[in-house]
């Protein structure tokens, strides 16, 4: 299959050129356009048990979208619901990644996506929940992020503590500890940053540009009604602040 990421710079797509009987699978509402010699349908991958894994311990969708060039060679876009980047990572069966919640958005043949759970630790302080997902198999894996994917390549002892709402994948050989952003836990939470990871190498760790959290909190601070009294009843007025602008 042939593949390129259009637009990296900003609101990337992924544009596949499948041959006849080749497929690709990715998240639930992935799929922006096809050619019509494709076929879309909408697969558990694993079976129920798996599909349930995904969806209530992972967070992710229970069903995964199956494009197929089954009537001739086609094109499909793919993008995701963030507002970030595309980064297509190969695997070749030696290892598996480690992958934040949201951060799958489709695979190669020979992709396989599970849930791994985390030690008692690492899935209660990391902020990723106590299971992520487990990719593996060989073939080409599109990762989706929020902002732009950064890699950081440690070499064998080299460290690197990154927030953890900065991450979105790392290989499954590397290890981690969960520590505080600075020395004492009262620094550690009035510095905005509260719990890191540390990551040791060899390895790389990919991590997005924007902290997904954080920039929720922001928009939510901008609502009319979040810091201002003075805006909190436009309802109770029965009026409607965008189009009392045109009267």
């Amino acid at each position: 299959m042939n593949y390129k990421i259009l637009y990296p710079e900003a609101f990337p797509i992924l544009e596949c050129s499948l041959r006849r009987g080749e497929r690709i699978k990715a998240e639930s509402d992935a799929m922006i356009a096809m050619s019509p010699n494709i076929t879309l349908e909408g697969k558990m991958d694993g079976g129920v048990l798996k599909g349930l894994m995904r969806k209530f311990l992972a967070g992710e969708s229970f069903f995964f979208q199956e494009l197929a060039a089954t009537r001739g060679d086609g094109k499909v876009l793919l993008g995701h619901q963030q507002i970030g980047g595309i980064l297509d990572v190969e695997l070749d069966g030696s290892y598996g990644l480690r992958v934040q919640k949201d951060g799958f958005m489709a695979g190669t043949e020979g992709i396989e996506v599970e849930t791994k759970m985390q030690n008692l630790s690492q899935g209660f302080l990391s902020g990723e929940g106590f299971f992520i997902l487990n990719v593996k198999g060989r073939g080409t894996v599109f990762l989706s992020s929020f902002g732009v994917i950064h890699p950081i390549n440690l070499e064998a002892g080299e460290e690197v503590i990154v927030d953890n709402g900065h991450l979105v994948a790392w290989p499954d050989y590397m290890q981690y500890n969960i520590e505080k952003a600075a020395t004492g836990w009262i620094s550690s939470f009035t510095s905005g940053e509260g719990l890191v990871c540390r990551f040791r190498g060899p390895g790389i760790v990919l991590i997005q540009t924007r902290n997904p959290d954080s920039f929720s909190g922001w928009l939510q601070s901008m609502l009319p009604g979040a810091n201002n009294p003075s805006t909190s009843n436009f309802s109770d007025n029965n009026s409607n602040p965008l189009t009392d602008l045109f009267r």
